[in-house]
């Protein structure tokens, strides 16, 4: 995620902060320090550092549930809204995702527990409304602002976890695509709802829940069209959706050759070839044009190229380059004949194309491999 530095790993797991925690914390120190003294607001701050320590334990109840899977889980972000951890997919088997999602509430209701067991608590609403106030045991207000973290991740709105919860539920009947269809809706009206909610508010409290609706908004119509999108790739031959007319680059060719070929095309991504027309790397627009202003035009193309690109054959389905699209995180997968000579290239930008298509065809036409069934 952009705007966010990497403090470190757990388990193999990244451990991001994206730099506007760190207003969070400047505020609550502010605030703190405005209410009482500095001591006041160095609480603040260190409770704040304890909320966000239960938040990454929450998601880490996510990564660790994943793994058991087989999900990779590159890493983790801390924001002032919360943690999102980013796993390579979500299972589509209902029992796998009704695990993953239920873990990291799981998580937090332990930690409460743990909390009233060992140190004596007075949970009350109250706690809740003032969890910044330093005249509140620090214990009580973790318990409760633990089981609020629980209670409210469990809101059944996609993508929190209570809609992840009840994607998997009803995909037991539905099918994960209906289902997903389904929660992304439930989720969008409630982003409408805290939006709403938060207009009404004249607090931090209620900036807070305008920015998590729009947050859970974009989440939960994002999530949609990428299920839509890989159930429709599930029967199309990758050749249907690759772009075969496009200009390459070698490893050893200069900077200034690859901008002059970006020049001359309106492509974003161009795939590196050696000299039997394999795929070694892919460079984009942008490190193209990073790379002249601080390598120079004489740098090679190899020094900025993204490597370890895969490939997959021509014989193959588009569901599985979206499915390393979407896992790794790249610019393109290539598409090779049986001799591994690169015959085509799929991007996101390709896979969006074939989205709109499918979408501007009327109900029940079909169009070569695509088609839009009645009702869809």
């Amino acid at each position: 995620m952009s705007w966010s530095v990497n403090i470190g790993s757990i388990a193999g797991t990244a451990i991001r902060i994206h730099v506007t925690f760190l207003l969070l914390l400047a505020f609550f120190f502010i605030q703190g320090w405005a209410a009482g003294s500095i001591n006041d607001g160095v609480n603040s701050v260190v409770f704040v550092v304890l909320v966000f320590a239960c938040v990454l334990a929450h998601e880490f109840g996510h990564i660790f549930t994943a793994r058991a899977f087989g999900v990779e889980t590159p890493d983790v972000t801390l924001l002032p809204i919360g943690g999102v951890a980013r796993l390579a997919r979500i299972p589509e088997k209902p029992g796998q995702e009704f695990l993953i999602a239920i873990a990291g509430p799981l998580v937090n209701v332990a930690i409460a527990v743990a909390l009233i067991a060992v140190t004596p608590t007075h949970l009350s609403v109250v706690h809740l409304a003032a969890m910044e106030s330093p005249k509140l045991s620090m214990i009580d207000r973790l318990a409760v602002i633990n089981l609020f973290l629980a209670a409210f991740n469990m809101i059944p709105a996609f993508p929190m976890d209570g809609g992840r919860v009840l994607r998997a539920l009803l995909a037991i009947r539905l099918g994960h695509v209906r289902a997903t269809e389904i929660a992304a809706t439930i989720g969008q009206w409630a982003a409408f709802a805290f939006g709403f909610i938060g207009l009404l508010s004249y607090n931090i409290g209620g900036f807070m829940l305008i920015f998590i609706a729009f947050f859970v908004y974009l989440a939960a119509a994002s999530e949609a069209q990428m299920v839509a999108l890989r159930a429709m790739s599930r029967d199309v031959p990758v050749t249907a959706a690759m772009v075969t007319q496009f200009a390459t680059l070698t490893g050893d060719e200069h900077i200034d050759a690859a901008v002059e070929t970006l020049l001359q095309t309106s492509q974003t991504e161009f795939p590196v070839v050696d000299g039997n027309r394999r795929l070694i790397g892919v460079v984009g627009r942008a490190e193209i044009i990073r790379a002249l202003r601080e390598l120079g035009p004489s740098a090679p193309v190899s020094d900025v190229m993204v490597k370890d690109i895969p490939t997959i054959e021509r014989s193959h389905r588009l569901e599985e380059a979206f499915r390393l699209l979407q896992e790794k995180s790249l610019p393109a997968v290539g598409v090779v004949d049986f001799a591994g000579r690169l015959i085509g290239l799929v991007t996101a930008e390709t896979v969006g194309e074939m989205l709109m298509v499918r979408k501007a065809l009327p109900e029940g036409a079909k169009l070569g491999p695509w088609s839009r069934p009645a009702g869809v």
